[in-house]
């Protein structure tokens, strides 16, 4: 029970002076006193910090920031909305904390009071099936999320289309920039690049359009083969399904928001504030996922180095090996079957399987092919590649 007399030299000021002498132990004394082991620590931690000063009663008023202090505090707030108008609180909070470690800050409610965000855009609400189960990265490099952001014109009238790459664990963002054309090789080409200075993923997530996706066997076009050739698994998300990559998208509306609206004069200019912004997004704004820090405070570039020989697929001795030309077609049973330009210049092997050959691409079954069938490639379905 707490005491009422706030008196030094009444119970305050013996409970004191009995535990200096200590010649019981202390919950011996506070039984003696009258008072719980928990009151007991209260008045010998405020005696321990404040002396006999801090055993006089104190107001329970409820504590608020000083009037200096508070308007010190909202004029830096309102600076911070100004220099960075799509900041949330919590990402407020975090940069007052830099600039006053040691002060207590306002509750992210009270930053919304004094200077409120930029009014976001009603979303329309819909209903969508449970996605299926997908690998989650546990690990830096486990997943890298490519796409495009959508393009948008410049105010010369020039289409951009900023293709953007985005390591997954540790949110960094890896290219942002324009690409001339949504190709094959353009893409390709800017991979390789990238591949040579940070290595190789384990799985790529990439959405159902061109250039990633194809309408052939799996799903895949030869941009995504390619990747299964360097040893990289492929996760489709589900057609029609933004949400299954839903962190990238995020990325991409924090892109429009800060480097694209309003756009750049020229693609050259846009480039460059693309440039920057990837910047800023990686080395100085706060990530909550990542504990109010930075990307580049937990990137590292993967140990899985680009190969100097593209690799070969390995096949059993018992297999048939056939190679696809460049129009997608293979020789075989006396007919011209046709496979996919997907798989154009790859080696594939048959294997007879009952009354018809399976078709593999190294591990991967891509179909069968039936002797008496003047068709091609039975594909399978496209969820056999992503479960």
């Amino acid at each position: 029970m707490p005491w009422k007399n706030c008196a030094l030299n009444g119970p305050y000021f013996e409970f004191i002076t009995a535990l200096c002498e200590r010649q019981v132990s202390f919950a011996g004394i506070c039984r003696e006193h009258g008072i719980c082991r928990q009151t007991g620590y209260k008045w010998w931690r405020r005696f321990l910090e404040h002396g006999l000063a801090g055993l006089q009663e104190q107001s329970r008023r409820p504590r608020r920031l000083a009037r200096q202090c508070a308007a010190e505090l909202r004029a830096a707030v309102g600076e911070i909305r100004r220099r960075e108008p799509t900041w949330g609180a919590k990402k407020v909070i975090w940069a007052l904390a830099q600039r006053w470690p040691r002060r207590r800050l306002p509750h992210p409610r009270t930053i919304e009071r004094w200077a409120p965000p930029q009014p976001k855009r009603a979303r329309r609400i819909t209903l969508h099936t449970s996605a299926p189960p997908r690998r989650l990265a546990r690990r830096l490099h486990d997943v890298w999320t490519i796409d495009f952001k959508g393009w948008f014109r410049t105010s010369d009238g020039c289409r951009c289309e900023p293709l953007t790459v985005r390591e997954a664990r540790s949110c960094y963002l890896l290219y942002a920039r324009h690409v001339p054309a949504e190709s094959d090789q353009v893409v390709r080409r800017i991979l390789t690049r990238l591949f040579q200075r940070e290595g190789l993923p384990r799985i790529i997530q990439i959405d159902n359009g061109a250039p990633f996706g194809g309408t052939g066997a799996l799903g895949l076009s030869r941009l995504s083969v390619w990747w299964l050739q360097l040893g990289i698994q492929v996760q489709f998300s589900r057609p029609a399904r933004p949400a299954d990559n839903a962190a990238h998208e995020q990325m991409h509306r924090i892109l429009k928001a800060e480097a694209a609206s309003p756009p750049a004069p020229t693609l050259a200019a846009q480039n460059r504030r693309l440039e920057r912004w990837r910047y800023h997004y990686n080395h100085r704004r706060p990530h909550e996922a990542l504990g109010q820090n930075p990307p580049a405070l937990f990137y590292r570039p993967s140990r899985r180095r680009w190969p100097s020989l593209l690799p070969a697929w390995s096949y059993a001795r018992t297999q048939t090996l056939r190679r696809v030309s460049h129009g997608g077609w293979i020789s075989w049973a006396g007919r011209r079957r046709l496979i996919g330009r997907a798989f154009a210049a790859q080696t594939i092997a048959l294997t007879p399987h009952r009354s018809h050959h399976l078709v593999h691409l190294g591990p991967h079954l891509l179909g069968e092919l039936h002797p008496h069938d003047d068709g091609g490639l039975r594909p399978l379905r496209y969820s056999r590649l992503r479960s």
